[in-house]
């Protein structure tokens, strides 16, 4: 097969070809399919993975993983390839790969974005948020509109001297323009700076910023906390609105199995958790310490920190983020969901992003930070980069504006995505990340099936099961209080000739606990009750020889089977 190259990023067709590939070169553990289409008509494509010889797909525990939902966010669904590469090529050979496919499932989504990414990639190089489609206006409002005016393939800043403006140049490297002193007498020149782009409808003096033509934003789409666009811009016009979000959420509804998920993003080099519109203090207390304990997993194994959007990640402090994926997967469904930004510019050029008291900056920095850091990353664009990321300001005469210069931070090379020869090794850690957090879900296991005689036809039977994974079979315990998931259910197959005469054929056993959220060894002393586990028991009229069988099933941790021959 034609395996992808990830020193580069992939337009829909090369995409959809790769995808293609593993599938015909690994039949037995994967299966490509469509799971809806997008605005513009192209499919959304779904692998399924897992081994389809120790059982079917949907008798497994899952992990959902998705990319790409915001147009420009490429990089994620190179990451999301990666991780497909690193789990068909490496089962059989490495042991823990070979068990994540023999026992759980994995549903990765490369690209949930297919139109907005495809107008990022393709000859347009436009800059969306997410979906193509118009909103909230028909029509392109008037103002300036980004966009790539001298046709180079980037969209950068637009430099326009103004004796009003509030820029000037750094003493020390004139590339970087800085704020002007508040109180004036400084010497110009002075600048104002604008996105790359045109006018629509000019008056000849007054520059205005339009609003988005294509403004939705898909992640803003997902039905918990909804709001309407007056209090979340983006949002659609109502819950699921957008085909993208209706096939995501669809699928997961129709998949009980899924009992966790990571949707990956760019930029700041973080995990996200829930809540983005809740402080910590709301969050049940046994789901936000089980949350905890993965992300200093994460932290781990990828270095980046696992931090709580309402604490650390709003815009605004005033506002809040509504209606995200993973807000909804944990909220409605029970589960655990990260959303994963990849890539820091600002933590390659060794910018402490730490606030001094505790938290971080990731979005307090895009408003304000010292000029020592535009000065640490300069350097290390030059360094790096050799000169790539900054664009040195050069003359453009614009069609509205007349003499402006073009020039400044190359976006999509160093701040949308990583530069691609940094790709690889950054996006590579986050498939470790998805095969640990798919391995810690519930998964169910027949610890014993016996059968004890009482009398010449007549048995009493056992079954002991068992919850073996670290997760909880509710794996929340959100999920168990809501009732957002079935109990486990335990059902004793008995063949025509033989009858059961005591206990119910069908036993609903409620939920089994894991190994999540135990104390520290010695602390209190021991209290490890076997809540992991429970037992059923049956009294069986049947001849020696009889042959029962047991089945347990659980929509999260799976559906396992045991054959039991009576006097055998």
């Amino acid at each position: 097969m034609n395996k992808p190259a990830f020193d580069r990023f992939h337009r829909y067709e090369p995409l959809t070809e790769y995808l293609r590939g593993f599938e015909e070169a690994h039949p037995t553990l994967c299966s490509l399919a469509s799971i809806g289409r997008s605005h513009e008509g192209r499919e959304i494509w779904a692998m399924t993975v897992t081994n389809t010889a120790t059982g079917p797909a949907e008798d497994k525990p899952a992990f959902w993983v998705d990319a790409n939902i915001h147009a420009t966010e490429v990089a994620p669904s190179s990451c999301a390839l990666y991780l497909l590469a690193k789990v068909l090529e490496g089962y059989g050979s490495d042991p823990q790969i070979t068990r994540l496919l023999d026992t759980r499932t994995l549903y990765v989504v490369p690209r949930a974005n297919p139109d907005g990414a495809e107008l990022f990639l393709d000859e347009r190089h436009r800059r969306i948020r997410s979906s193509t489609r118009p909103y909230p206006f028909a029509e392109r409002q008037d103002g300036l509109h980004p966009s790539d005016i001298d046709r180079d393939g980037r969209v950068l800043t637009m430099r326009v001297q103004d004796p009003n403006g509030p820029w000037k140049a750094h003493p020390a490297d004139a590339r970087l323009l800085v704020a002007r002193d508040p109180a004036g007498g400084d010497v110009g020149p002075f600048y104002r700076l604008l996105p790359e782009g045109e006018i629509q409808n000019y008056d000849g003096v007054t520059i205005k910023l339009a609003r988005a033509y294509e403004g939705l934003d898909l992640n803003r789409n997902f039905p918990f906390e909804w709001a309407p666009e007056a209090e979340q811009v983006g949002a659609g016009p109502y819950p699921t609105s957008e085909p993208e979000v209706r096939a995501m959420t669809q699928f997961i509804v129709d998949h009980p199995n899924i009992t966790g998920a990571i949707t990956f993003h760019t930029m700041s080099g973080v995990y996200l958790r829930p809540y983005g519109t809740r402080p910590d203090d709301t969050f049940n207390a046994n789901d936000l310490w089980a949350m905890q304990d993965i992300g200093r997993a994460i932290t781990r194994m990828t270095g980046y920190p696992a931090v709580s959007v309402f604490h650390d990640f709003r815009y605004h402090p005033k506002e809040t983020i509504k209606g995200v994926f993973d807000d909804w997967l944990y909220e409605h469904l029970g589960v655990f969901a990260w959303t994963c930004e990849l890539w820091s510019p600002q933590r390659a050029a060794g910018i402490d992003m730490k606030k001094p008291g505790g938290g971080y900056r990731f979005t307090e920095w895009s408003r304000q930070h010292d000029v020592e850091d535009d000065l640490k990353l300069l350097a290390w664009q030059d360094a790096a980069l050799g000169g790539r990321g900054f664009v040195n300001w050069y003359p453009f005469p614009h069609p509205q504006l007349g003499a402006v210069e073009l020039g400044g931070w190359n976006a999509e090379l160093i701040w949308r995505n990583p530069p691609p020869e940094f790709l690889e090794a950054e996006i590579a850690p986050h498939a470790d990340v998805v095969i640990w957090h798919a391995l810690i879900s519930p998964l169910l296991n027949v610890r014993a099936f016996t059968a004890e005689r009482l009398g010449e036809r007549v048995w009493q039977v056992r079954a002991v099961v068992e919850n073996s994974g670290w997760l909880p079979t509710s794996v929340t315990t959100r999920a168990a209080e809501k009732k957002l998931v079935t109990p486990l259910e335990l059902s004793l197959g008995v063949p025509e000739g033989a009858r059961l005469r005591g206990g119910e054929a069908r036993v609903m056993a409620g939920q089994l606990d894991g190994r999540a959220q135990k104390w520290v060894m010695g602390v209190y002393g021991g209290s490890d009750a076997s809540t992991d586990r429970t037992r059923a028991e049956w009294t069986v009229e049947a001849a020696p020889g009889t042959t029962l069988t047991l089945e347990a099933k659980h929509p999260r941790a799976g559906r396992v089977r045991a054959s039991l021959t009576l006097g055998a």
